[in-house]
Formats: C-alpha cells, structure tokens, sequence
C-alpha cells in the first residue's frame, strides 16, 4: 500500500520520516510514504490517476482547499474550516477528506495543560487560525481574540467562529503585546512575521505558547515565551500530532507514537 504527502513545495517535508517510522514500527512491511510535488490545480488530476494501491495523502499547501472541493465526503471538521489536510481512499474507491490539524492541536495544547474555559490570543488570520479556532471550540475555550494585520481578514473568520461555537473578537495587529496574558497564546503567522514582538510581550508565567512554526527553533518569541516561565509548543508537536491521525485513518492501525516521535526528533537533530 501506498501514501504520500503531497504540496508545494515538498522537498523539505518530514512527513515521510514520521510515517515510514510508523510503518516499520507497525510491522507493517508493504507501505511506503512518499513525496509528490503538486499545486492546488494539479490535485484534482494527481488523484483520479490514483490506483487501488493508493490508501491515502497527506496534503499540506497550497492543496488544502482543492482537497475539500474533490472529496467525496467530508468531516465536518473539515468542512467548518474549510480546509483538509488528509484524504482517505475508501474501500469502493471513494475519497474522504479530513482535517487532523485540528485534533492534533487539540492534543498540543491539552499536553502542555491548556484546560476548559480558557482565553485565548490567536496571532494571525490565515488558514492555521482557521484550525486554531476549531481546536479552541474543542477545548471549551472562554473567548478567542485574533490579532491580525488585516481587519478584513478577521471578518473572514466569523463564519469558522459561528460553525464551531467559539466567541470571537478580532484586534489590530500593533496592538499584539496586549494580548499577551491570555492563558493560551497561538502564533499562526509565517516566518519573521512575529518576530519583532518578542521584545514587547508582557508574557504573564504559565502561559501557554504554540507557534506553530518550527524552523528555525526556537522563533524569537517562543525564546522569550521560555524565558519569561511559559510553557511552550513548536509545529515538530502539531506535526506529529497531525500525522498520527493520518497514519490511523490511512492503515487502520493504532499509530507507534514513541517510535513516531523519535524518528522525527532524530531526523532535526
């Protein structure tokens, strides 16, 4: 059987590392992961010349919305943040699309102790935010702010809020340090955006930090969120997190997590 991770671009994925690991760990001595180098307009096409031999994808940008689009059954969770990062072949050769981001932040944060009734601060207004809104509703978070360089952007978000039954307000991007108590502070920004507010945080001790970035490592703000006594998350933990539920949806099996995990530690070492 076969998987791959499929994006662009692809070359610098660790996907294969975590589910190849997986695989041998597994016994499961048949399965390969590969990577494909594919747009949001290839997809479609990429799929239907899929053969039976074909259990899933992995699908990380910019593919994740045309993901959605030519499934032939989605999650709901999928569905509410419009957007699918898995899609499993099922037996009559349907696909099914999932997001496992979700769950997998949802697993980041409740190990780094993030409880019920929470606030938090979501840096950011894209896609990952998208999944942060879905994975806070999850974790019965009190009240979400999202900080965004673009007010339009956080419009653009209400629907997820709705659909996931999260209350949302929205703050300007130059107003970021203010937010910075929450219990639970989430960067979904790309690489050097955030970085110019790690001197300006007023980082209260026990604070949760997820940046969802995780090279270089640790970001700026991760460093002074360590430094200043926050409990902190990378993307290597989302990365895992996600690639677990994929590994179980597309064999079958329960995912080798310690194997899992080690791989991919030994793989950035």
């Amino acid at each position: 059987m076969r998987a791959a991770v499929v994006g662009r671009p692809i070359a610098h994925s660790l996907s294969p590392v975590i589910h190849e690991a997986g695989y041998a760990a597994a016994g499961l001595t048949g399965w390969s992961y590969t990577r494909i180098e594919c747009g949001a307009e290839e997809l479609p096409g990429l799929v239907a010349g899929l053969g039976p031999e074909w259990a899933g994808l992995s699908v990380t940008m910019p593919g994740k919305e045309a993901a959605l689009a030519l499934a032939d059954e989605v999650s709901p969770v999928a569905a509410a943040v419009g957007a699918a990062n898995t899609l499993v072949r099922r037996p009559d050769g349907s696909w099914y699309a999932d997001n496992t981001d979700v769950a997998g932040m949802v697993d980041v944060l409740s190990a780094a102790g993030v409880a019920t009734g929470a606030t938090v601060t979501v840096l950011g207004a894209g896609g990952t935010a998208r999944a942060a809104l879905a994975a806070a509703a999850r974790l019965g978070a009190a009240e979400v702010t999202v900080v965004a360089r673009r007010p339009e952007a956080v419009h653009e978000l209400r629907p997820v809020a709705r659909v996931v039954g999260v209350p949302l307000t929205g703050a300007a991007w130059d107003g970021a340090p203010s937010h910075a108590r929450a219990d639970v502070v989430i960067s979904t920004v790309p690489k050097g955006v955030a970085d110019p507010l790690a001197e300006n945080f007023d980082w209260r001790p026990g604070t949760v930090f997820f940046d969802a970035l995780y090279d270089p490592w640790p970001t700026p703000l991760a460093a002074a969120a360590l430094a200043a006594g926050c409990r902190v998350a990378s993307g290597l933990d989302l990365l895992l997190a996600q690639a677990v539920g994929q590994f179980e949806q597309f064999t079958g099996v329960p995912a080798p997590v310690d194997a899992m995990r080690a791989a991919l530690t030994a793989a950035r070492a």
